[in-house]
């Protein structure tokens, strides 16, 4: 089925609504999920909104071109509203993000107009759980220019010995990435990238409610760290990226970024690696 939204949903409430409805939640691998397609036709971005995105994440600012990751930023709303929803089976509360791969065809103009559709794909066992895999993709006069591929890991008791997704086709590891830089991150990244993503999860704002979900401080967005990472790197054109979320990034705090060729990490403490993630040109 296909639902087509007048404008895009508002995160706060679904958060709020995601959040009472997940004691309710049994996730299973085998559980039915929506299989609904919710459309936002008509979206031209908002490009106050846009130049505060890219000076928050490192992007050259009055570029015409979007980032490669703004676009999971205008979709997750969507993407909420599913996940959110009364028949998503796994609960929002404790819900991680894993991975993320981008395909984008082509340069995106922030000018264009964008039509965005979101859907859940599929539940598949992990070791540690149950994951979901949600699709965005963004299309101009009816073709799909950019198109991101995430996955939510929902832990709980399993009897299998499912290894995740991300694990079957690891990236390659041949050796530590040689430093490129040093940041040191601030205390508000968390919510000044909630303010620009409209994602305001506590866990990102304060370490007071951070402390409530069991963080000793905020921690950073996942789509931050990739996104500053991938600011730094630069991806061509037309480009594949893949991320793995490894461990989050406690803020405030001091992160390496490490690449070579198209491979970056972005790591911590004694070197823990926080991100992984390459970036390929697309051939067309």
């Amino acid at each position: 089925m296909t639902v087509v939204l007048t404008n895009s949903p508002s995160l706060t409430p679904l958060l709020a609504r995601g959040a009472l409805r997940s004691p309710f939640k049994r996730p299973s691998p085998d559980a039915t999920f929506p299989r609904t397609r919710l459309v936002l036709p008509g979206i031209r971005v908002d490009l106050a909104r846009l130049a505060a995105y890219e000076r928050v994440c490192g992007f050259p600012t009055g570029d015409d071109a979007l980032p490669i990751t703004f676009p999971h930023v205008l979709g997750f709303p969507s993407a909420m509203l599913l996940m959110s929803d009364r028949d998503f089976p796994l609960p929002l509360l404790g819900l991680v993000h894993t991975s993320i791969e981008i395909t984008r065809c082509h340069p995106l103009p922030a000018t264009a107009n964008y039509e965005l559709t979101v859907y859940v794909r599929e539940l598949t066992p992990h070791h540690r759980g149950t994951e979901a895999a949600v699709v965005t993709e963004a299309r101009t006069d009816g073709t799909v220019v950019w198109e991101s591929r995430s996955t939510y890991l929902a832990r709980h008791r399993t009897n299998e010995r499912a290894a995740p997704p991300s694990d079957k086709h690891p990236l390659p590891s041949p050796g530590p990435l040689p430093t490129i830089a040093e940041w040191h991150l601030a205390g508000d990244v968390g919510r000044r990238y909630g303010t620009v993503s409209g994602d305001r999860n506590p866990i990102h704002l304060h370490p007071l409610t951070a402390r409530l979900f069991g963080f000793p401080r905020a921690i950073a967005h996942g789509m931050w760290t990739v996104a500053r990472c991938l600011a730094e790197h630069g991806t061509p054109g037309a480009a594949f990226v893949r991320a793995e979320f490894r461990a989050p990034v406690l803020l405030p705090g001091t992160v390496t970024y490490a690449a070579e060729g198209g491979r970056f990490e972005l790591r911590g403490h004694e070197g823990r690696v926080h991100v992984t993630g390459e970036v390929r040109p697309l051939l067309t």
